[in-house]
């Protein structure tokens, strides 16, 4: 009894076994033959399977990142740039390209690059921080503020965002101004 039962499903797994290979085969027969089926488009991308490129590695935002962080703004940009075109929705290396813009003074594409972000990510406490930070930078301190009161409505205790709010108190403690509101250093301030 217990051979049989083997045997039947045995046979049954067999059969099973000689449908699939026969549907294989069919199917490969089929692109043998010229007859490709056609890419089906991505609903959410409109783009076919063939047109997408893959990138096996971060290696742009990390050498971006590790740029930055040396000090060399411009490679840092180049590299970034590389990462946005390479995966335009990398809302870490958008951030970066941004930074970089900013410590290169080009706020005008640091403004759009933070705009990607955005887009992408949303107002978020990393975003804000780091367009506080431009606009600290840029020397308006005003909007610098704003961004990081933002970052801090969403994340009170966020330690980037108290340190640059503090760094922006602490900056304009080092302002000079005359009596009559001139720049010390165009007029005498010991009076």
């Amino acid at each position: 009894m217990k051979s049989a039962a083997f045997v039947r499903v045995g046979a049954e797994t067999a059969g099973r076994l000689i449908l699939v290979i026969s549907l294989v085969l069919l199917t490969a027969g089929c692109n043998q033959t010229g007859l490709t089926p056609t890419p089906v488009p991505n609903p959410a991308t409109g783009q076919n399977p063939g047109d997408v490129k893959y990138y096996p590695s971060d290696q742009p935002a990390r050498l971006g990142i590790q740029r930055f962080y040396e000090g060399n703004f411009g490679l840092a940009q180049q590299y970034f740039q590389d990462a946005v075109e390479k995966s335009p929705s990398d809302v870490t290396a958008w951030i970066g390209l941004a930074a970089s813009y900013d410590r290169l003074g080009r706020f005008d594409l640091a403004d759009q690059a933070y705009g990607a972000a955005a887009k992408l990510e949303g107002s978020t406490v990393r975003l804000l921080n780091n367009e506080g930070y431009s606009y600290m930078l840029r020397g308006d301190l005003k909007t610098a503020r704003a961004k990081f009161q933002s970052a801090l409505r969403l994340d009170p205790n966020n330690q980037t965002t108290l340190n640059n709010i503090k760094l922006l108190d602490d900056s304009t403690k080092f302002i000079e101004r005359s009596a009559n509101g001139e720049p010390c250093g165009s007029v005498d301030c010991s009076q």
